[in-house]
């Protein structure tokens, strides 16, 4: 029976580098999109990968530093707010992945990717449905996403405070939705999501908020 994720999927793509990669912040009202990539030495597997988001935030913190020190290559992408709103969220978390790809100093010839959409990527890809629940890489590539888009909006807490971005990281949560009723967007919130649109126009009350 299966107890997390293994390496099974890496090993049935044959020869050569595999990476796993992962996305985080496609749901959030605010702050940038990041993806990892990952592509981990099949004898320094960490123990206890897992989705990012069945983990402590003290067990990722500890399993990003793991997977930087023995991964054989790793690297995080980013896109931006304006990019999202030009590509809209999916393909800039395309362009995020990409980025990530890109950025191995070792190069793949496979991809896998968690989900079912194919992104264009430098190398082949296949995608696997809750892929961070079943890949080794594509766990490693969910916690490096999560952790460094996390820090990202824990520093744009301060810089943007009222909102509560260190603790929801732009997510739905109350102290969000009072934070946008009375200071409306910051630059640093997405536009063109609902409830952040709401917010721009006035309209956002508390009982809105709760259907967005």
């Amino acid at each position: 029976m299966r107890t997390g994720p293994d390496m099974m999927l890496e090993l049935a793509c044959g020869q050569g580098p595999v990476c796993g990669v992962d996305e985080a912040g496609r749901g959030p009202w605010a702050g940038p999109v990041s993806a990892g990539a990952v592509i981990l030495d099949p004898d320094r597997i960490p123990k206890g990968l897992n989705d990012s988001k069945k983990l402590t935030a003290k067990a990722r913190a500890a399993l990003e530093e793991e997977i930087k020190a023995v991964a054989i290559s790793w690297c995080v992408g980013m896109a931006s707010i304006e990019e999202i709103a030009q590509l809209n969220i999916l393909h800039a978390a395309g362009l995020a992945m990409r980025r990530a790809v890109e950025g191995l100093h070792v190069t793949p010839v496979f991809a896998l990717v968690d989900g079912n959409y194919r992104f264009p990527l430098p190398c082949e890809v296949k995608t696997v449905v809750k892929g961070d629940s079943l890949s080794c890489s594509i766990a490693a590539a969910s916690i490096l996403a999560k952790e460094a888009r996390d820090r990202i909006m824990v520093e744009m807490d301060a810089v943007y405070p009222g909102y509560g971005f260190a603790g929801h990281k732009g997510y739905h949560a109350p102290i969000h939705v009072e934070g946008l009723r009375k200071l409306g967007p910051s630059p640093i919130h997405r536009l063109g999501w609902a409830p952040v649109k709401a917010a721009l126009a006035g309209e956002l009350g508390v009982t809105e908020a709760l259907d967005l």
